[in-house]
């Protein structure tokens, strides 16, 4: 007869199992009731026998811009609604330096076959070891579809930027999976790198993006609680340049609108409802932001460059105060800006460079990491 303490141990054990089984990288049944927790622009469900992904179009609520059906055996059977994958997808070609921030942070940099404008990629570890054998396809607004198929790709992933892409449409024509992956349409910093789960799909290894992500997410969060927990004064912040008499900021409900609210910024547009940057005059931005605490988002080097840039600038609080910041710590001599490459899927560090622009003294490291400061 058995014990009660002896059902105990099964059950445990049992436990343990189903663990390890859901840990696996190869476990069909593990992600089938898995939804994403910020990211509005894909889904993915599995089955036995294949994992279907699905890319929502942007442009259009509620409907689908394509559905892709990953299989690991070439045998299986998939529905005849959309594009079919062997995986993991052993050479892939890529239209933006964000999707080399996503490959980088899975270690699958070796499988990338193709890029555009190498000189916009930041990552060392790839330039060292990778460009040289990988083909330069073009530019990002005009993918050379020659060069795509002499560089062999199992796939193309492309960030669909407007409803028609010809390039896009030829390669599909041809043959060639294209893979639409549009984190930048999110609006907020988490649900942008929650795409780290989609690029996973392609490679097979949904469990490393899930632990990857749960460690950004932690990481956020608990800065966003640091905030939080801030009993002094909320300092005001303003963002962007005078450029051809027209100053660009972001809405309330952009990227880089949830970054402000996050970092615990008192920002004069956190309450506007819209999706893209507004654009002012420098009548408007004087009236909203002179007296702005912290200017973030410079394209200047110096102040004296800012000042040169435009005399209208010195008129601001931040540019008195000399306290003036770009996210250019980070660049290359060839432009490349790791800000729009890991930053993407690392928004920690972002957000820890506001609050410490913000409330220096409030974390526990006062270090920039994309941010730095104009002289």
């Amino acid at each position: 007869m058995r014990t009660p303490m002896f059902e105990i141990k099964v059950r445990s054990l049992s436990v343990v199992m189903i663990a390890i089984v859901l840990m696996s990288c190869g476990n069909k049944q593990a992600y089938r009731t898995k939804t994403n927790r910020y990211a509005q622009g894909f889904s993915i469900e599995q089955s036995d026998d294949y994992t279907k992904v699905v890319v929502y179009n942007p442009w259009h609520e509620g409907q689908i811009l394509a559905n892709y059906y990953l299989v690991r055996d070439e045998h299986a059977v998939t529905p005849s609604d959309g594009q079919r994958l062997k995986v993991p997808v052993g050479r892939l070609a890529t239209t933006s330096s964000t999707h080399i921030g996503f490959i980088a942070e899975l270690d699958r940099l070796g499988s990338v076959a193709g890029v555009c404008n190498p000189e916009l990629i930041y990552n060392n570890e790839f330039l060292d070891s990778s460009v040289t054998a990988v083909a330069d396809i073009g530019d990002a607004m005009q993918v050379n579809v020659e060069k795509v198929l002499l560089s062999a790709p199992d796939a193309v992933m492309v960030s669909t930027y407007a409803q028609g892409d010809m390039a896009s449409e030829l390669l599909i024509k041809l043959s060639v999976p294209v893979i639409f992956n549009n984190e930048w349409t999110e609006s907020t910093p988490l649900a942008r790198a929650e795409w780290i789960r989609f690029v996973a799909a392609f490679f097979d290894c949904l469990p490393t993006a899930d632990s990857l992500f749960a460690e950004v997410e932690k990481s956020y969060l608990d800065l966003v609680g640091k905030v939080d927990g801030y009993v002094g004064e909320r300092q005001t912040i303003m963002s962007g340049n005078n450029f051809r008499g027209t100053w660009y900021v972001p809405a309330g409900n952009t990227y880089m609108g949830a970054l402000f609210r996050d970092a615990g910024a008192d920002y004069y547009y956190s309450n506007d409802s819209s999706y893209a940057s507004i654009p002012l005059t420098i009548e408007n931005v004087v009236r909203n932001f002179a007296d702005a605490d912290v200017w973030v988002g410079s394209n200047a080097e110096t102040l004296e460059e800012l000042k040169t840039i435009d005399e209208k600038h010195t008129w601001f609080k931040a540019y008195k105060n000399g306290r003036v910041y770009n996210f250019r710590k980070r660049l290359s001599p060839t432009g490349a800006n790791d800000f729009w490459e890991k930053g993407v899927v690392h928004p920690e560090l972002i957000l820890s460079d506001l609050i410490n622009i913000l409330y220096p003294g409030l974390l526990d490291s006062d270090e920039l990491y994309f941010a730095k400061h104009l002289e």
